[in-house]
């Protein structure tokens, strides 16, 4: 049993706080989200995804080959800096009160990220709106920046998401509130 499902976490305050995403009613159009910490990218993290993802383009495999290529060496996979550039949000803005991504528009890699680059993320909230056909949930435009440690931009996506309102913590905690028959 964790301190959270004990109640010994609750002594000392009284007060227990959960991480978690934010609701749809908290979040604000134009408000930017710079997230924290960063996260340094290895040749194991590139070449793992690659593998995985059976993504076998030799600019990111092999190291001879990129050499003679444009940029003198290989690239992290896109798609990964992508998948990273969105996790790097998730504990500030979707942990637990999302119900899932809706798509993703103007993605773009301005700039390459390499082998030891760090990649930080921010992200500005474009619109939100109540869905009209879920009630309790609404869609959020999102778009997020990448840039690496330079400051220089390597990634860029728009994404929207279905969203939870605050409706959502109240409706689950009254249904755990009441007693199993």
């Amino acid at each position: 049993m964790s301190r959270s499902q004990d109640g010994a976490g609750e002594q000392a305050t009284g007060k227990v706080i959960e991480q978690r995403g934010l609701w749809l009613d908290e979040m604000e159009v134009g408000t930017v989200y710079r997230h924290a910490p960063g996260r340094t990218i290895t040749e194991a993290d590139n070449t793992w995804f690659t593998a995985v993802t059976m993504n076998t383009q030799a600019l990111h495999l092999d190291a001879a080959f990129a050499a003679g290529e444009p940029f003198g060496q290989r690239l992290v996979n896109s798609m990964f800096t992508l998948a990273t550039l969105i996790g790097l949000s998730v504990s500030q803005l979707t942990q637990g009160t999302i119900v899932g991504n809706l798509g993703f528009s103007e993605v773009a890699f301005p700039k390459p990220l390499f082998h030891g680059d760090t990649l930080y993320a921010e992200t500005t909230i474009l619109d939100k709106r109540e869905s009209k056909s879920r009630p309790g949930q609404g869609i959020v435009t999102l778009e997020h920046i990448g840039r690496n440690q330079h400051g220089d931009v390597v990634a860029k996506a728009v994404r929207q998401t279905m969203v939870f309102t605050s409706d959502h913590a109240e409706r689950e905690a009254a249904s755990q509130a009441e007693p199993a028959n």
